[in-house]
């Protein structure tokens, strides 16, 4: 059998599990999804939001891509993150990096990588900030574990200072902000930062209320 056609075959194999286990399953999500989390994760293979979680289709929102970066001028990231924070109400937002990341470990070389180089540039950007830090430990593999945990804290300060956030908590809602770092030897989540409405953020990303103007007839 074809890979692909095994990976039907094993679709077919869970519903009817699911179904088995729990007749009214894919009812309950068939209409409406409420998640309690929005997850920002890694495109890596070894680490999927439900599998390491122990959660449940349903339970969170999901956006992977390489690194987990949230970047400003990245209107896929962005698109997610006003959806899951205005229309689904989540509470809490996971930026979760993985210990061996690719993507951080090629940001820690001077190797030409295409279009990724633009990409990864964000990851270098940090690198810079924290050189001082970085270059003191001699070993690659312990540097760019550290690099992997000081990405993430980026991240979800990027994602302090977006407009999106900053209104949710002007407004008293929720979500905080939380930055994991999963061990893919061993499956374990570790916490390196919490981000909510009392953070200190230089307040020059704090944005005022909107106002809107319309003209006249």
């Amino acid at each position: 059998m074809e890979s692909y056609k095994k990976l039907l075959a094993q679709n077919k194999a869970w519903a009817n599990d699911r179904i088995k286990s729990d007749s009214e399953y894919f009812a309950r999500h068939a209409t409406t999804q409420t998640p309690e989390f929005l997850w920002i994760g890694c495109s890596d293979s070894r680490v999927p939001a439900n599998e390491v979680t122990g959660t449940e289709p349903g339970d969170i929102f999901v956006h992977r891509n390489i690194a987990n970066l949230v970047i400003h001028t990245d209107m896929n990231v962005l698109s997610v993150l006003q959806y899951a924070v205005q229309v689904l109400k989540v509470k809490n937002i996971i930026v979760c990096g993985h210990y061996g990341c690719g993507g951080v470990r090629a940001a820690m070389t001077n190797q030409d990588l295409g279009l990724l180089n633009k990409w990864l540039r964000n990851i270098k950007d940090t690198y810079r900030i924290h050189r001082n830090e970085l270059e003191a430990i001699p070993n690659f593999d312990d540097r760019a574990d550290r690099l992997t945990e000081l990405n993430v804290v980026e991240q979800c300060m990027n994602l302090a200072k977006t407009s999106v956030i900053q209104q949710a908590w002007r407004e008293g809602q929720r979500p905080n902000i939380h930055g994991w770092v999963y061990h893919i030897e061993n499956g374990i989540l570790d916490e390196v930062c919490m981000l909510d409405s009392n953070s200190e953020v230089d307040p020059i990303y704090r944005y005022e209320a909107p106002v809107f103007q319309y003209a006249e007839d």
